[in-house]
């Protein structure tokens, strides 16, 4: 559940005056768990290639992209990465809040958002994975149903340095198909 004042929609092109808006604002509270960013990621025409470069992928079937707004503003991102079909039928999960509205339960009800939207693809199951001292991420996660289910060792290379995450998942249904 998205709290009032807040909505979740697909992303757009238009969307990226906004969204460099939200990263630049957002630049050091999602710093420590990103990848290194170069500066042009934190322009207009860095977030129009961006965008650009998610709506392809959209369009082949390989990802799902969510803006979360508050008014005009972009005040959050989720998306279904790496869908896979066939006998997996799964994808990845990933998600930030801008700081300002963060404890307002958006982080949680966008993954809820994700997963009501990858049920509705007809997919098994989302995963996703925290750097091993994200516990606010695992909270989250943990909050709306997803298990841990192992350790990734140097699983992705995050603010400079190969980092360990903890991987969770959540079974959507077990239909077959």
């Amino acid at each position: 559940m998205i709290p009032e004042g807040y909505q979740i929609r697909e992303l757009t092109a238009d969307d990226a005056p906004a969204m460099a808006a939200a990263y630049a604002r957002n630049r050091a509270h999602l710093e420590p768990w990103d990848p290194r960013r170069d500066e042009s990621f934190y322009t207009e025409d860095g977030q129009a290639a961006a965008v650009a470069g998610q709506l392809a992928s959209v369009r082949q079937g390989l990802l799902a992209a969510y803006v979360v707004t508050h008014g005009d503003l972009v005040v959050g991102r989720v998306n279904l990465n790496n869908i896979v079909m066939g006998v997996l039928r799964s994808a990845s999960v990933g998600y930030w809040v801008d700081a300002e509205h963060l404890g307002r339960g958006l982080a949680s009800g966008a993954v809820e958002f994700a997963c009501a939207q990858a049920q509705g693809r007809g997919l098994h199951r989302v995963e996703a994975g925290t750097m091993v001292h994200n516990l606010a991420s695992q909270r989250v996660l943990e909050r709306v149903g997803f298990e841990p289910y192992g350790m990734a060792p140097k699983f992705l290379f995050i603010a400079g340095a190969w980092q360990d995450h903890k991987l969770y998942q959540r079974i959507l249904h077990d239909n077959p198909l």
